[in-house]
């Protein structure tokens, strides 16, 4: 059978029974907590083989700036702009214009990425100053970080080029596929990590050829999917193009608008190699477990409306746009408020729990702990900028997104600032969260002033469920309580049994405050 060049949405991955936004969410979310559970075991991997040194300290900077560039081009400002375009064609229903497309965005896309590539890797022991500055008074640090950062680079042209591809899915409501494909980033650090890096005489450098072998691994799993809708085309460059262009001028300013979060991240690792070492590894694993929630919950969420969001302006369908905001807030007060509760009373728990082992020492853990309560405060909000972002760019509404978000930037870096000096790691932890705090409230403010989403009736009634479940859940927490030295003292079953318990009891007390508060499943279905 020939395959289709059709971008209209279906759902072949939706099990019978699961409709709407819920079903969907839930779909991504599900493949995305398969990737966290196994970037959770990496990471366990890592600190045990590595902890919080200054090899550590090098891999992660090394990995980080890639990384950083790929959640701009492939998650952020690139899905951003490339979906409302999507939407536009397939309201046209043109299989040529749309094949025509793909190949001169593709291309275009690639050039400029191999070119960025090229030179990155010519400049790398600059960049790693850059990005890492504190490690200038370190010869070795600092050439470790350079020649990891050769091998890593390249990885942000074949991660962004999956994610160009991962798009298409997605608009087409393929989303098992692109949720799956962190995996294999996931699965290749821990070979690297346990197999290559015994057998090699500087071990760290292993890490560096596991992100390289996941980026090729991540972009072959793609093709054949895209394949099956008949969208694997030759690319070819044309920033001439008019679709070409109108990405283009979505694109660029949505690196600021929608990625925020992640430039604000990215300085934070900078002003830590000024500080202590291990200062970079403190940060980097409390942000870890920070961007479990956002990302099986809130990317999941915001992966799911933004094709929905587009459909909805190209059918000029306000009321329909305005509902499925409304939902999606919902599910991120229903799930990101229980999620920073947990994170922040439970921080030491957890960090003992997954990292205390080998080479990671007793303060480390606790350091990691102070900074991951900091980002717990930002969690609701990094979640909210999640969903509140795409309701502007749905609209090809740049500026305002744009706007704020420079703001929110140089709120953060003026935070840096001021905090910084007296908390050290946990103070850059906290610019973040206000950071974003400031991001989201400005983003919803200005959604709601344009009556862009108009919040639908039983909000007040749903806000006293969720702080009615919440209570419950820290109570349940408190009734479990050890002190931090107890789950040093204790031994890796141990944590791993009470931790289970304290999840279990306290996920319970939620769900059960949610059915007594009279929250039911049509309450969150959302709009289909």
């Amino acid at each position: 059978m020939r395959a289709s060049s059709s971008l209209k949405p279906s759902s072949p991955n939706t099990p019978k029974g699961v409709k709407g936004l819920l079903g969907s969410s839930l779909i991504v979310a599900s493949m995305t907590m398969l990737s966290r559970i196994l970037g959770l075991v990496r990471d366990v991997v890592i600190a045990t083989l590595f902890g919080a040194g200054s090899q550590a300290d090098a891999f992660f900077v090394a990995f980080k700036i890639p990384n950083f560039l790929r959640r701009l081009f492939a998650e952020g400002a690139f899905n951003q702009a490339f979906v409302p375009v999507l939407a536009q064609i397939s309201e046209q229903d043109n299989a040529h214009l749309l094949k025509l497309t793909i190949s001169k965005v593709s291309g275009s896309l690639l050039l400029v990425l191999s070119v960025i590539t090229v030179i990155a890797v010519v400049a790398a022991p600059v960049l790693a100053l850059v990005f890492a500055p504190g490690f200038a008074g370190d010869g070795d640090k600092l050439g470790l970080t350079a020649d990891m950062l050769r091998i890593t680079f390249p990885y942000l042209l074949l991660i962004s080029m999956t994610g160009f591809f991962g798009s298409l899915l997605n608009y087409s409501k393929r989303f098992v596929i692109p949720a799956l494909t962190p995996v294999l980033l996931n699965l290749s650090l821990i070979v690297a990590a346990l197999w290559l890096a015994p057998q090699m005489t500087v071990p760290v450098m292993a890490l560096a050829w596991g992100v390289l072998a996941a980026g090729v691994f991540q972009l072959a799993l793609q093709l054949p999917f895209v394949a099956q809708l008949g969208l694997l085309v030759r690319p070819s460059v044309g920033f001439s193009h008019a679709r070409v262009k109108q990405v283009m001028k979505l694109m660029l300013p949505a690196l600021f608008g929608v990625s925020v979060a992640q430039i604000n991240l990215l300085l934070d690792t900078i002003l830590a190699s000024l500080l202590q070492s291990g200062s970079v590894s403190w940060l980097y694993y409390s942000d870890r477990l920070m961007e479990l929630p956002l990302g099986v919950f809130g990317i999941a969420i915001a992966t799911v409306i933004l094709p929905g969001l587009s459909q909805r302006h190209a059918s000029k369908s306000p009321q329909a746009f305005s509902d499925t905001l409304d939902w999606a807030l919902r599910m991120v007060l229903l799930i990101g408020v229980p999620a920073a509760i947990a994170l922040g009373l439970l921080a030491e728990p957890l960090i003992a729990t997954l990292f205390h082992y080998g080479a990671m020492g007793d303060s480390d853990v606790l350091f990691s702990a102070a900074s991951l309560r900091a980002y717990a405060f930002g969690l609701l909000f990094f979640m909210l900028v999640k969903v509140l972002a795409p309701g502007y760019f749905a609209r090809h509404d740049i500026k305002t997104p744009v706007r704020i978000g420079i703001w929110a930037m140089a709120s953060n870096m003026l935070l840096n600032l001021l905090l910084v000096w007296q908390f050290a790691h946990v103070g850059l932890a906290m610019a973040t969260s206000l950071s974003a705090l400031l991001n989201a409230v400005l983003l919803g403010i200005g959604l709601y002033r344009k009556k862009i989403w108009q919040p639908n009736p039983g909000w007040m009634i749903f806000s006293l469920r969720v702080v009615f479940s919440n209570m419950a859940l820290i109570g349940a927490i408190y009734m479990t309580f050890k002190p931090a030295q107890t789950w040093l003292a204790w031994g890796m079953w141990q944590r791993i049994e009470h931790l289970a318990l304290v999840v279990a009891i306290g996920t319970l007390a939620y769900s059960v405050g949610l059915l007594l508060s009279g929250l039911r499943r049509w309450h969150i279905q959302g709009p289909k």
